[in-house]
């Protein structure tokens, strides 16, 4: 029987719901978020000094430490002084974003965020967010942005029209890169994994050469693990700029 390396992405109900024309449904991908969102509230609390966690940190608080103060890096670099105000919201997006990525590396798992649903849902979040905000401190004046300062009045239609493209890019640049470079990872291991476990069962010769392709799963492994990391963190850095374009748009 030959297996697609789509089928790891298969959303599946586990507990079917629905309401007339509504498909409300528990599905695997639920059950991967809470678990994620349960794994985040029970490791902060438990290496808080209110809960199990001690003055003097073990590995875990400093591992939990070392991300804090990298993403409290992020957000002071990019936004500045008003860091503190949007550093909570940044943290939890990217803990979010690291924990499910790394909870789709484990075998016979599932990977949320190589669905392009759920990864669009958050940059459209962000994008709304982003502009509850622009209006809030700048009001019309947010329309500013549109238009660089000093701009000949002959060339305003071209890059007014940049402009709203490269404002409305947000959704697609914050989705798209993290959907692509986590599918495309998982479906590599799918494959590698799949020709390995062929050869192996082939017997004789292929059985001892199977384990070229072993190898090169566990590095590419290795390089997924990086990926599941650098990908969270892409992710809040471009949300740190969006955030500090906006606060800075309609001067």
């Amino acid at each position: 029987m030959i297996f697609s390396p789509l089928e790891q992405f298969e959303i599946i109900s586990l507990f079917p719901i629905r309401l007339s024309a509504f498909d409300l449904s528990f599905t695997n991908s639920s059950f991967i978020i809470l678990l994620g969102v349960f794994i985040l509230v029970t490791t902060f609390q438990l290496v808080t000094v209110d809960g199990n966690g001690s003055l003097v940190p073990n590995r875990y608080q400093t591992i939990i430490e070392s991300l804090y103060e990298a993403v409290l890096g992020i957000v002071k670099d990019s936004i500045g002084e008003k860091a503190s105000t949007y550093f909570p919201f940044i943290f939890a997006l990217f803990s979010f974003i690291l924990v499910v990525n790394l909870l789709g590396i484990v075998p016979y798992s599932f990977t949320v965020t190589s669905h392009l649903i759920v990864t669009i849902t958050l940059a459209l979040a962000i994008y709304m967010g982003k502009l509850i905000l622009g209006f809030r401190l700048h009001g019309i004046k947010l329309f500013g942005i549109l238009l660089p300062g000093g701009a000949p009045i002959a060339m305003a239609p071209f890059l007014v029209l940049i402009e709203f493209i490269s404002f409305n890019i947000t959704v697609v640049s914050l989705s798209v890169r993290l959907f692509a470079n986590i599918i495309a990872g998982h479906i590599l291991l799918k494959v590698l994994a799949g020709f390995a476990w062929t050869m192996a069962i082939a017997g004789g010769a292929l059985l001892v050469l199977h384990r070229v392709p072993m190898v090169v799963l566990f590095i590419l492994l290795g390089l997924e693990l990086g990926v599941a990391i650098v990908q969270a963190y892409v992710f809040a850095l471009l949300t740190c700029i969006y955030i500090s374009d906006i606060l800075a748009g309609g001067h």
